[in-house]
C-alpha cells in the first residue's frame, strides 16, 4: 500500500514538472463570429461562437486549431490563423520581444488600433516621421510605442511605410462592386442561400483589409439594394478608378459538384489584371482553377477603367457553399485579391500574350 501510494506522489510530481506549457497559455480572439468546433477542422460540428478582444484559456492545439475553454468551460476548438497567443513567459522570450526593432512613419494619419485586428477601434493617428520600437508582433499585426503613443499596425502596412516600394496599393482608387442586391438575388446556393449575401459579406471584408493598406475604396453599393449595371458602370468611369472589382459567386445545380475560381476580362488591356488576380487566388486557397476568360459583359465592355469580374466559387456545391460561409476561407479570398492587385500594380502592363 505505501509503494503504490509513492508511486502516485511521483506520478503527479512528474506531470507537475512536464506539463505542457500551453496549459498557462491564453488565446486571444481577434476576429468577430469566429465559430468554435467540435474538433480541429471545418467538417467537425459548429457549436458555437467567439468574438474579438475575448481572451480564453487553451487546452491543446492540433497544427491549424487550438483547443479553448469558453462558455463556462465548454471547450471547443479554432482556427488558430484568428488567435494571437499570450503567454506567461512571451515576456521574457527575445523572440515575441524583438524591441531593438524600430520603425519610420512615411504617411500622415496613419491608424493605430487597440488591438491586433482591423475591428478594433482606432485609438491614435500617427504622423509622417514619426519613429516607433516594435515591442512585439504576431502573423499580421505589430505592436509599437513611442514617448506618446503606442498601438496595433498591420504588418503589410508597416512593410510599406518602410520601403515605399513594397505596396502599389497606396492612394489607387479601387471601385468595388458587390454583384446583385434587393430584389436581384443573384444565384441561389445549395441550402437556399442567395449570391448578394455572399457577395456582400467578401466585398465589405475587402474594402477594410485595402482602406488599410491605403487604397481609397469605392463600393457601388452600400446595403442590400439594387443597383442597376449602367449606374455601377459609370461609378468606375467617373472616379476615374485605377480598377474595377465585380465580386459574385457561381451556380450549377445541374452539376452539384462543381467547383472552381474564374476570372473574367472585357478588353485585352485587362487581360493583365484578370491573370494576376486568377493566380494570386489560386495560390491562396488552392481552389480548381477555371482560369480566365474574355467575355462580352456590360460591366466590362462599357467600362474604361481596368476591370474585371471575379466569379469566387460555386453555392450550388454544398461542400463548397459551407466553407464559403467560414471566415477562414473569407480572408484567403480577400488576402488573394489583394496580392492580385498588388502584383498587377507593381509591374509595368505589357499585355499578356
Amino acid at each position: 500500500m505505501h509503494l503504490k501510494k509513492s508511486a502516485i506522489v511521483v506520478f503527479m510530481i512528474l506531470c507537475f514538472l512536464f506539463a505542457p506549457a500551453v496549459q498557462a497559455n491564453d488565446a486571444f480572439i481577434t476576429t468577430d463570429n469566429l465559430n468554435v468546433r467540435a474538433g480541429p477542422g471545418t467538417n467537425f460540428d459548429r457549436i458555437g461562437q467567439v468574438h474579438t478582444g475575448e481572451k480564453l484559456p487553451i487546452r491543446s492545439q492540433s497544427e491549424d486549431w487550438i483547443e479553448i475553454e469558453f462558455d463556462n468551460s465548454r471547450s471547443g476548438w479554432v482556427s488558430a490563423e484568428f488567435v494571437t497567443i499570450e503567454s506567461d513567459t512571451d515576456s521574457a522570450s527575445p523572440a515575441n520581444n524583438p524591441s531593438e526593432r524600430t520603425i519610420t512613419i512615411n504617411k500622415d494619419n496613419t491608424h493605430l488600433r487597440k488591438g491586433p485586428s482591423s475591428s478594433h477601434d482606432i485609438t491614435n493617428y500617427a504622423s509622417s516621421g514619426e519613429e516607433f520600437t516594435v515591442i512585439n508582433e504576431n502573423e499580421n499585426w505589430l505592436e509599437i510605442t513611442n514617448e506618446e503613443l503606442s498601438g496595433f499596425l498591420h504588418k503589410d502596412l508597416a512593410a510599406h511605410q518602410t520601403n515605399a516600394s513594397s505596396s502599389g496599393l497606396e492612394d489607387k482608387t479601387i471601385v468595388i462592386d458587390a454583384g446583385h442586391g434587393g430584389v436581384d438575388v443573384g444565384a441561389i446556393g445549395a441550402s437556399g442561400t442567395y449570391e448578394k449575401q455572399f457577395t456582400n459579406r467578401t466585398v465589405q471584408e475587402l474594402k477594410k483589409e485595402l482602406a488599410i493598406l491605403g487604397a481609397d475604396v469605392i463600393l457601388t453599393r452600400q446595403s442590400d439594394h439594387y443597383i442597376s449595371l449602367a449606374s455601377r458602370v459609370s461609378l468606375s468611369n467617373i472616379t476615374d478608378a485605377d480598377a474595377y472589382l465585380s465580386i459574385h459567386y457561381n451556380s450549377f445545380p445541374q452539376a452539384p459538384d462543381v467547383t472552381g475560381i474564374a476570372t473574367y476580362y472585357g478588353h485585352d488591356r485587362d487581360k493583365n489584371l484578370a491573370a494576376d488576380i486568377q493566380e494570386a487566388l489560386i495560390t491562396e486557397t488552392s481552389a480548381d482553377d477555371r482560369d480566365i476568360k474574355q467575355e462580352d459583359y456590360y460591366i466590362l465592355r462599357k467600362n474604361l477603367q481596368p476591370s474585371v469580374l471575379i466569379e469566387l466559387g460555386f453555392i450550388s456545391n454544398s461542400e463548397q457553399e459551407e466553407l464559403l460561409q467560414t471566415n477562414i476561407y473569407q480572408k484567403k479570398l480577400v488576402s488573394g485579391i489583394i496580392k492580385g492587385l498588388n502584383q498587377f500594380f507593381s509591374n509595368p502592363q505589357i499585355p499578356v500574350q
